[in-house]
């Protein structure tokens, strides 16, 4: 069989020239002897048909990626270009950003944006002034016309050019002021400074919204602004401001005029040393000192403004657990009127009502003290007014009441009923100042202030 297979191999299918003869008797391959003696082989093999459709297949996926892969190049390309323009502007950004904050102008760090939003609120303010006032007045066409033209301005302006936006800042100032002076005029509250010939308060004028907090932010609701109650030769017009985003006390700002104030140009910046803080919020300045509540041990502080000294007493009767509506640790509240310094107060022994204690300037120590029929924790705020203290509390979202009168000169209180404006609902810090007869509170981070008028019957 051997030779007779052999000698028919070159006429086998050329499949079998690789197929060893050892694999003939396998599965895929046998062999036999036909009726006429002929070597048959049967040969078992896969599918041999080629894949030409995945072949095909295949080469035009392989196309489309190599299309893909260039355009993606492409892409890279066009992005590497962009990316290039993107961090070239980002550059010029941040030379510009560094160019504002090494720059000793605090408003060269306000963008236009936030002057037109400034504009907008004060276009506001005026409506509502005209509203409120149901006036014709042509100084509200005037202050219009005003805000309007400088409106202009600023869409003009195309750099944070300092010159510029000095300009906008100083002429946003002396509009603020016209709208002051019309809201004066147009309540015709002319104030008898140093005068106590009267019988208290009748009313306070609608709340003068002079603007946002230097820091340009609403979450620094815990402060105070004003100005010196009692200030020294050179300091008359000189305005302070104080906030932080908690009830604590850690810095204050002062600023030379009204001017200054606006602008948020301090010449000069007290951050208060570690074992200093306050806290609370109802400071003042009187006499170039600032007054306000010690942290430890729990006392009245000051520091004095030219000096730079500290000092602290220690009130024993006050209590750190009454404090007034609107915000914790509000304990010791510093007021000045025409007569003197006043601290108020509650303690465990009075039950949590206040105590008035007139301040001994010198010493620094209780010169006198009253007790009052108000619950401090009933109260919104309280201030002096001619040796009076005046308590407050909330009526509505939008109006607080003057609701208790004590004159330390009778040593009587009574109820009374005195309604007022508020421009937002809670407030930390509310002070009268002798030297212009005006209420001055800080409300929910905004400065404002109210004229106070007086009965003269």
């Amino acid at each position: 069989m051997l030779p007779v297979l052999l000698l028919l191999l070159p006429a086998l299918s050329p499949a079998l020239a690789w197929i060893p003869v050892e694999d003939w008797e396998s599965g895929n391959v046998t062999a036999s002897v036909g009726e006429s003696g002929q070597c048959l082989c049967h040969v078992y093999l896969p599918d041999t048909t080629f894949p030409a459709d995945r072949v095909e297949h295949m080469q035009q996926v392989s196309k489309d990626l190599i299309l893909e892969v260039k355009i993606q190049m492409n892409k890279m390309v066009s992005y590497e270009g962009k990316l290039e323009v993107y961090l070239k502007e980002l550059m010029d950004l941040t030379v510009r950003v560094a160019m504002m904050e090494s720059s000793g102008d605090n408003y060269i760090k306000l963008d236009f944006e936030l002057l037109r939003i400034e504009l907008r609120e004060f276009e506001v303010l005026v409506s509502q002034l005209k509203d409120s006032l149901n006036s014709s007045s042509p100084m509200f066409d005037s202050l219009f016309t005003e805000i309007h033209n400088m409106t202009l301005i600023v869409n003009q302006l195309e750099t944070f050019d300092r010159s510029n936006l000095e300009v906008i800042r100083i002429e946003f100032a002396k509009l603020q002021k016209k709208l002051e002076q019309c809201q004066e005029d147009q309540e015709i509250i002319k104030p008898d400074i140093g005068n106590c010939n009267h019988t208290g308060i009748m009313s306070l004028s609608k709340p003068m919204v002079v603007q946002l907090n230097a820091h340009l932010s609403s979450s620094y609701q815990y402060g105070g602004w004003g100005k010196d109650s009692k200030p020294v030769r050179g300091y008359e017009s000189m305005y302070y401001y104080g906030a932080h985003t908690t009830s604590a006390v850690y810095d204050f700002y002062l600023y030379s005029n009204y001017e200054n104030l606006i602008l948020r140009s301090s010449f000069k910046n007290f951050h208060l040393p570690n074992g200093w803080e306050g806290t609370g919020n109802n400071y003042i300045v009187h006499g170039n000192t600032i007054y306000y509540q010690h942290n430890t041990p729990f006392s009245m502080s000051k520091l004095n403004l030219t000096s730079s000294k500290y000092d602290y007493r220690v009130i024993s009767a006050a209590s750190t657990k009454f404090s007034y509506s609107y915000s914790e640790n509000q304990n010791l509240d510093f007021a000045a009127d025409e007569t003197g310094l006043w601290v108020m107060y509650a303690s465990e022994g009075s039950k949590g009502k206040m105590i008035l204690a007139k301040i001994d300037e010198k010493s620094f120590g209780i010169e006198h003290e009253w007790n009052t029929n108000v619950f401090k924790q009933l109260a919104g705020n309280a201030f002096m007014a001619c040796g009076v203290m005046y308590a407050t509390r909330s009526v509505d979202l939008n109006t607080e009441e003057i609701f208790y009168a004590f004159d330390t000169k009778t040593n009587e209180g009574k109820h009374v009923s005195i309604p007022f404006q508020k421009f937002q609902e809670k407030y930390t810090n509310m002070d009268y100042n002798p030297t212009d007869q005006k209420l001055y509170m800080y409300n929910n981070g905004y400065y404002v202030a109210y004229n106070v008028k007086f009965n003269k019957e």
